[in-house]
């Protein structure tokens, strides 16, 4: 059943009706959704209007949503007729296929700043790893004819990821509103969609980089000067600590702070009571040593997870607290250590702290 958008407003006991009228043109329309895409009721940074497909059509908006998922939104003044489904399903086979690269490619071309700190404005955080795991295509109209409806609605039962969002332009005195309402609602799930092309849409690891998370009470002037890192107080943190092998290079955050050092670990991980690092060429019990802060709280935990284990470090430039780098864009995690893949923050660290591709 076609959409119909009605408002009324209440004056005393009678609800006068709103004077619906005829959209603003679709450039007006494209500019509020690309300078404010919440519109569509979730938060999107748009990072390409007019995009051009390599068919030579444009795309009215590419958006990109917290989860790093590509929507594709076309707009259509007033009436939208069948033609523009076939059009936004033939942006969507192209979509589908576009690389973590080629997205990004086409964020340098629109964007004023580097995508990773576009995003970071939106979400407040660093771009996820995979970028365009899944697909959103929407159809923006006042309406939509009864045929169009059928197609969009059948196209969902088959898991094709395509809706429709109808924007109303309504006036009341000297105040205008914008009203939206979707075909259908964000609770309906589609079935699982067809993958697209097997073009890398997750960024690619280098074999050799880790992100290391050193925080939650831990000293890091201990952590410097005897060369180490650890992790402790549960599955989460400590499972992943100690899944960092030898020779890895670790570039470590002090969370809220930035980060503060790059080095590579010598040794895969020990339990503190049992754990060795290497100071002035000898290795010595860090336990035995006379630290500034203390240790987690259950450091000697008979549980492995709860334990704190620790990774000797030989630093190849580690700085005091004080010293800590950040910038906008730069990637985070809560995990105690994870791979590093993004190639904004590896660029952003090794030009910060001098380290060429050899080292």
């Amino acid at each position: 059943m076609a959409v119909e958008m009605r408002m009324w407003r209440i004056d005393g006991d009678e609800p006068k009706p709103l004077a619906t009228s005829a959209l603003p043109a679709e450039k007006d329309l494209h500019e509020f959704l690309k300078r404010d895409p919440s519109l569509l009721g979730e938060r999107l940074l748009v990072i390409g209007s007019e995009v051009i497909t390599p068919y030579g059509s444009r795309l009215d908006l590419l958006a990109i949503d917290v989860d790093g998922n590509l929507n594709l939104l076309e707009l259509k003044r007033d009436k939208t007729p069948r033609e523009v489904v076939a059009q936004v399903l033939d942006y969507g086979s192209w979509a589908s296929t576009l690389s973590r690269d080629e997205v990004l490619d086409i964020a340098t071309k629109h964007l004023d700043q580097p995508f990773e700190a576009a995003f970071e404005d939106v979400f407040g955080s660093a771009p996820p790893d995979e970028l365009n795991g899944e697909l959103s295509l929407t159809i923006v109209a006042a309406e939509l004819d009864s045929s169009s409806e059928r197609i969009v609605n059948y196209l969902r039962d088959f898991g094709v990821p395509v809706n429709a969002v109808f924007f109303s332009y309504l006036e009341d005195d000297n105040r205008r509103y914008l009203a939206r309402s979707w075909l259908a609602g964000s609770d309906e799930e589609t079935a699982a969609a067809p993958k697209g092309s097997k073009k890398s849409k997750r960024a690619p690891w280098n074999q050799i980089d880790w992100y290391v998370s050193y925080g939650a009470g831990r000293n890091w002037a201990d952590a410097r000067r005897f060369n180490f890192i650890s992790a402790g107080g549960g599955r989460f943190y400590s499972k992943t600590l100690r899944s960092l092998p030898e020779g890895a290079r670790v570039w470590v955050h002090l969370p809220g702070t930035g980060f503060v050092a790059v080095g590579k670990t010598l040794a895969p991980a020990r339990r503190w009571a049992e754990a060795l690092v290497k100071v002035d060429e000898n290795w010595v019990n860090l336990a035995e040593q006379d630290l500034f802060g203390a240790p987690h709280a259950d450091f000697d935990s008979v549980d492995d997870d709860m334990a704190e284990w620790v990774v000797p470090v030989e630093w190849v430039d580690a700085r005091p607290e004080t010293e800590a780098y950040w910038e906008k864009g730069l990637f985070a995690s809560q995990h105690s250590a994870c791979k590093l893949r993004q190639e904004f923050t590896l660029e952003r660290l090794a030009d910060h702290f001098n380290i060429d591709d050899g080292e």
